[in-house]
C-alpha cells in the first residue's frame, strides 16, 4: 500500500476507525506472552492409524512440582498422529500466559486411544499414566510479555507404539520431544507527543503495510511483528498536524523502543 493511499485511508475512515483501533489495543495485556502449541509426527510403516485422545494441556511455570495449571485455549480432541507427517502439524492450543520461565508442560489423555493396523483391525491402547499424571515434556524457556511463541511437539508414534509380546495387542509408551520452541517475531513500542492527539501508526516494508495500530494516551505497540527493517508512518487524526516517519529495525524475540515522535503543527 502506497503512502499516499495510506493518508487517504486515514482521513477517509476518520475517528471511528481510530477508536476501534484503540479499543483493540486495550484488550492486549503487554505483560502476557502468547503461545501456540502444535503437534507433529514421523510416519510408522507398521501401523495405518494412531489415534490419541488429548483432553487438556497443563503447564508449570514455577519450581513447585505441584504448581500445574490448565492452559486455556486448548483444543481437546482425538488426533490421528499419522496424518501429521511430512511437515504437517495441528494446533493444540493458542493461549496467553504470564511472562516468566515455563518449566514443563504435560498432555492429559483420555481413554479413547487406539491404533488401526495395516489389515484394518482396531486395537485399543492402555495408557493409565497418561490419564492420571499426564505426558510430561521439559521446556525450561523464558517467555517475554507481548511475544508469540510457537512450540512444536513431536509425538513419535514409531517409538511410542510397542507390541505387547505375541498377543497382537499394543501398548502406548509415549515418546514426545520439543521439535522447536521459538518466538515468532519482535515487539515495537513507542510514544507520540502530544499524547492528546490520536494517531494511527503504520509499519511498512517497502510499499507494503505489515501492520497498523493507534496510540492510546500517546503510547503504541506492535506485538509479534516479523523481524526486519521497517518504516513507521504516523498519521494524526487532526488535519492541523503534519505526518511523520521513522525507520527502525526489529529483531526476533526482542523489543525495539522507538524514540518519541513529536508531532508538528502545519
Amino acid at each position: 500500500m502506497k503512502t499516499s493511499v495510506l493518508q487517504s485511508l486515514v482521513l477517509g475512515t476518520g475517528l471511528a476507525f481510530l477508536l476501534v483501533a484503540c479499543s483493540q489495543q486495550d484488550d492486549t495485556n503487554p505483560n502476557d506472552a502468547r503461545i501456540e502449541i502444535r503437534l507433529t509426527d514421523a510416519p510408522n510403516p507398521n501401523i495405518k492409524e494412531v489415534w490419541v485422545d488429548i483432553k487438556e494441556i497443563q503447564i508449570n511455570m514455577g519450581s513447585d512440582s505441584n504448581g500445574w495449571t490448565t492452559l486455556t485455549g486448548t483444543h481437546p480432541g482425538v488426533y490421528n498422529l499419522l496424518e501429521l507427517t511430512n511437515g504437517r502439524d495441528t494446533l493444540l492450543a493458542n493461549a496467553s500466559l504470564p511472562s516468566g520461565k515455563m518449566n514443563q508442560l504435560r498432555l492429559i489423555l483420555g481413554e479413547n486411544n487406539y491404533v488401526i493396523t495395516q489389515d484394518g483391525q482396531k486395537e485399543m491402547l492402555s495408557t493409565p499414566s497418561a490419564q492420571q499424571s499426564g505426558l510430561k515434556v521439559l521446556v525450561n524457556t523464558e517467555l517475554s510479555g507481548g511475544v508469540l511463541y510457537r512450540l512444536v511437539l513431536d509425538f513419535d508414534a514409531a517409538k511410542s507404539i510397542v507390541p505387547a509380546g505375541n498377543s497382537g495387542k499394543y501398548i502406548l509408551k509415549p515418546v514426545i520431544r520439543v521439535l522447536s520452541f521459538v518466538p515468532s517475531g519482535g515487539i515495537i513500542k513507542g510514544f507520540v507527543a502530544p499524547d492528546s492527539v490520536l494517531t494511527t501508526v503504520f509499519a511498512l516494508q517497502g510499499s507494503d503495510t505489515v501492520s497498523s495500530t493507534a496510540t492510546n494516551q500517546g503510547n503504541y505497540q506492535f506485538s509479534d511483528i516479523p523481524a526486519g527493517n521497517y518504516s513507521l508512518h504516523y498519521y494524526p487524526a487532526p488535519d492541523s498536524f503534519k505526518t511523520a516517519q521513522k525507520d527502525i529495525t526489529v529483531t526476533l524475540g526482542q523489543t525495539t523502543v522507538v524514540d518519541t515522535i513529536r508531532l508538528e503543527l502545519k
